[in-house]
């Protein structure tokens, strides 16, 4: 029997049911709703700084020495701008996990930093679903990372991909 027809044999007849579902359509697109938000909280520490550094090899001095980092506009030192997309891409792993085998992945990421985050401060990252593209299997949020005062230091859209 072709996929995407159903038949019921019911008094010597049968009844056929062209099912006219896109098969290319993930089921796991269901598990997200326009709306739904996610965040996670982390306020930086000078442990934070150094050891993105040293995983990703950004020792700019304004972000490792304070000397320099004092001659700059910021005036002191400052946490690496990826550092806070690292913290969207927490978020992004969480929104991943609502969908069931295979799941999801993050797959881009388009973000303006707009701020500075400085050594104390407690940043909040978070994402909100504000569009799918149910051909393309695509979840579309709008991604913000906000500082304790209110301040918004990195702001964006990224891309979520349900296999």
């Amino acid at each position: 029997m072709p996929s995407g027809v159903a038949r019921d044999r019911h008094a010597g007849s049968f009844l056929t049911i062209h099912l006219h579902a896109d098969m290319s359509k993930r089921p796991h697109m269901d598990c997200y709703t326009i709306g739904d938000t996610a965040d996670f909280a982390k306020t930086v520490s000078e442990f934070d700084i150094y050891g993105f550094a040293g995983i990703v090899g950004d020792f700019y001095g304004v972000h490792i020495d304070e000397e320099y980092a004092k001659t700059t506009r910021f005036e002191k030192r400052i946490a690496q701008g990826c550092l806070s997309v690292g913290f969207l891409s927490t978020v992004m792993g969480h929104m991943a996990a609502k969908a069931p085998s295979p799941g999801a992945v993050s797959y881009r990421y388009d973000i303006t930093f707009d701020a500075p985050v400085f050594i104390g401060d407690t940043v909040t990252a978070r994402l909100t679903l504000r569009e799918k593209d149910e051909e393309r299997n695509v979840c579309v949020f709008t991604a913000s990372v906000t500082r304790h005062d209110g301040t918004v230091v990195a702001s964006g859209s990224t891309w979520l991909k349900v296999l």
